[in-house]
């Protein structure tokens, strides 16, 4: 109502009403009023005129005067709505904000809780596993020595009783062969409840990549002294020093290369004619950080096993090669340890890359 009283249409319809009013009171005067004789009557009607004329000015300026205030309202009206939504959308941003941090908050904790339960039931079921172990081994020692031979050349054990004792020493082989194997796993949950905990320093990454993929073949030339693979390097010169932990990034790089390696290796003992095992390892530097790609010309993965790739415990090696925690530590290395990102790309029969991406600064 206020805003309408003061408007500039107000202000003429104030105007217009003004003047039908006095141009109807003139009708009238002209019409039922007589004039003093002292003015003559050929003077009266420029009398009114006169008022009429004034009257008219005196609306014109309220209403321009009332059109000035609403200008001057509205422009102050309208700053005012766009600070307060202004200050709105800042309130919501921050609440948003908080509400994103009490989550991650929530789940740090819940992160760590999970890490330090990880920790204290792996240090329980060290102890009875490393008996377990030594006492596979020192009864497959027993074991060989009732199959041994007599001093006079005969054999201690024949027939019924060395098939007994040989189903037993394979028995207690397979025993050991399991009980490494839990070690393995209990030693990757170890190593995810201690993931992300060393301090990162400023590092010169094409050189950490350069030893990592070494270590990476040399290691698997050891146990296969028979393998060859092409190995392709792209270092960036340019990449700049990059706040990292050595060590476990140290032991991503190795993990992922040394599953590349697995994977040439697998599809060179298939037999596919003409293969020729390659392993690539690239760096590059961008604009919010850097790149890290190793990429393989192995047999590749299907979506299925892609999507599941990086889940705690997966893996598509045969039992007693691989505990399925080497990928989830890497990821959770990178993506909680250093505020990067672990991409896998991957076609059957093509091969697959993994992109390993950092940011200079790493996570607040």
């Amino acid at each position: 109502m206020g805003t309408f009283l003061l408007g500039r249409r107000a202000g003429l319809l104030f105007f217009g009403l003004g003047l039908a009013t006095a141009l109807a009171f003139w009708g009238l005067e002209q019409r039922h009023y007589v004039f003093p004789n002292r003015v003559p009557v050929d003077k009266a009607q420029f009398w009114h005129l006169d008022i009429l004329a004034g009257l008219m000015l005196i609306l014109l300026v309220v209403a321009l005067v009332f059109d000035q205030i609403n200008t001057t309202a509205l422009r102050s009206m309208s700053a005012q709505n766009g600070l307060l939504w202004e200050r709105t959308a800042q309130l919501e941003q921050s609440l948003a904000d908080l509400r994103a941090a009490q989550a991650q908050l929530v789940q740090q904790e819940k992160i760590t809780f999970l890490g330090e339960l990880t920790a204290g039931i792996a240090h329980e079921l060290q102890n009875p596993l490393t008996f377990m172990k030594i006492f596979a081994e020192v009864s497959t020692g027993l074991v060989d020595e009732m199959g041994g031979t007599r001093p006079d050349g005969g054999d201690h054990a024949a027939g019924l009783e060395g098939d007994l004792l040989a189903g037993l020493k394979q028995n207690l082989r397979e025993i050991s062969q399991h009980g490494q194997r839990a070690t393995a796993i209990i030693a990757g949950m170890l190593e995810h409840a201690r993931a992300g905990t060393g301090q990162r320093v400023p590092t010169p990454l094409n050189a950490l990549v350069a030893e990592s993929l070494r270590l990476a073949y040399q290691g698997l030339r050891a146990k296969d002294r028979d393998f060859r693979a092409h190995l392709t390097t792209a270092l960036d010169p340019a990449l700049p020093l990059v706040a990292v932990v050595p060590q476990d990034l140290g032991r991503v790089l190795i993990n992922l290369l040394t599953n590349a390696f697995y994977a040439v290796r697998q599809r060179q003992q298939a037999g596919e004619a003409g293969y020729r095992p390659e392993v690539q390892v690239h760096t590059r530097a961008g604009p919010d950080g850097v790149e890290i790609r190793i990429a393989d010309n192995g047999p590749g993965m299907s979506a299925a096993v892609k999507a599941k790739i990086f889940q705690p415990f997966f893996t598509t090696k045969p039992p007693g090669e691989g505990t399925g925690l080497g990928l989830s530590l890497a990821h959770d290395i990178i993506s909680h340890g250093h505020g990067g990102t672990l991409h896998v790309e991957s076609r059957e029969g093509q091969g697959t890359t993994f992109r390993v991406d950092l940011p200079l600064e790493g996570p607040a």
